[in-house]
C-alpha cells in the first residue's frame, strides 16, 4: 500500500478526527479511504445513469408495456398484499 500525505486546515483535521471517533473508524486513513470509495462508486453509477439516458427505449412505456408486465408477474402481486 502507498503512503500519501495530505495538509489540512485544522478545523478539517478536527471533523476528521470527529468522524473517525463517531463512527468507528480505527485512523483517519480509513475514513479517507471510505470516502475514496464511495467517491469512485458515485462516479460509477453516475456513468450507468447518463450511458442509459443516452440510449434509446428499447420499447414504448405505454399502457400495454405496463399491462405486459402485469401479466407476467401475474400472482406474485396478490400473495404479497395480503
Amino acid at each position: 500500500m502507498s503512503t500519501m500525505n495530505i495538509s489540512l486546515p485544522e478545523a478539517l483535521k478536527a471533523f476528521v478526527d470527529e468522524q473517525v471517533d463517531s463512527r468507528g473508524f480505527g485512523t483517519s486513513s480509513e475514513y479517507v479511504r471510505e470516502l475514496i470509495r464511495k467517491d469512485q462508486e458515485r462516479l460509477q453509477l453516475r456513468e450507468l445513469l447518463l450511458a442509459g439516458a443516452r440510449s434509446r427505449p428499447a420499447a414504448a412505456a405505454d399502457g400495454a408495456y405496463f399491462a405486459t408486465l402485469r401479466d407476467r408477474i401475474g400472482g406474485r402481486t396478490s400473495t404479497r398484499r395480503s
